[in-house]
């Protein structure tokens, strides 16, 4: 049987990677069993799947709609009646950190402007999104952008650290001190306005850690910091605000 791109896409999308069988010649009532793998496959070749280990599951153990998605491949449905079943295909570009991704979600009074700050000046990977939200990975977690209308701005409230006045609330993320660099680079580069330049401070302390504060273009408050000493994130000390 010779598959059409849209029918390999279809394939793809639906299961991970499948164990092709020789399909030319397997009989009418081959049972159809899946395979989950970590990559997944793009020329995926005939019609007929098979078990690759004991660890794969039977054809009654996935979800309800790709069981019957599967049937119909299996009984020969033609690639147009597929076409009309099938849901919309997707993609996973970016993965989930490592251990509990937090969510955030927050106002934005424009999603195109949204979409262009943390798309493309910030450089995260967009996930699901409708005519009302959207979310992205920010190294692995999810920000979700929320649609509240034309007029919504961030109003700020400020609080001294360490000698700068630092707009509140605020929410950010910690990197490693290579990749603060990184990021303040590409942001200098697209010409984003600072609140609080990039900049160390508790120096010597240890919570040492560079700081830069910006806004989205609603006026939500970023900050991302880097601690010279990771493990000192949750260091315990009194600060005296000099």
């Amino acid at each position: 049987m010779t598959m059409s791109p849209f029918f390999r896409r279809f394939l793809a999308s639906t299961l991970a990677t499948l164990a092709p069988v020789s399909s030319r010649n397997a009989p009418a009532t081959t049972t159809i069993r899946y395979h989950h793998a970590k990559t997944k496959s793009t020329s995926i070749k005939g019609c007929t799947f098979g078990l690759l280990s004991a660890s794969d599951a039977p054809l009654t153990s996935l979800p309800t709609t790709t069981r019957q998605r599967l049937l119909q491949i299996r009984a020969g449905s033609s690639e147009s009646s597929l076409s009309k079943t099938i849901s919309p295909e997707y993609e996973v570009r970016a993965q989930p950190a490592p251990g509990s991704p937090f969510h955030y979600a927050f106002p934005v009074h424009d999603l195109e402007a949204a979409k262009e700050f943390y798309g493309n000046v910030m450089g995260c990977e967009e996930g699901r999104s409708s005519e009302k939200w959207q979310d992205y990975s920010l190294h692995g977690h999810q920000i979700v952008c929320h649609w509240v209308g034309n007029d919504y701005r961030h109003v700020d409230y400020y609080n001294p650290v360490d000698g700068d006045e630092v707009p509140v609330p605020h929410a950010g993320l910690v990197l490693t001190v290579e990749q603060f660099h990184q990021l303040a680079n590409r942001l200098k580069e697209h010409g984003v306005n600072f609140i609080i330049e990039p900049h160390l401070r508790f120096h010597g302390k240890p919570g040492e850690q560079y700081t830069m504060f910006f806004k989205d273009p609603s006026s939500n408050n970023l900050e991302i910091k880097a601690m010279t000493t990771k493990e000192n994130l949750f260091a315990k000390y009194n600060v005296v605000d000099e």
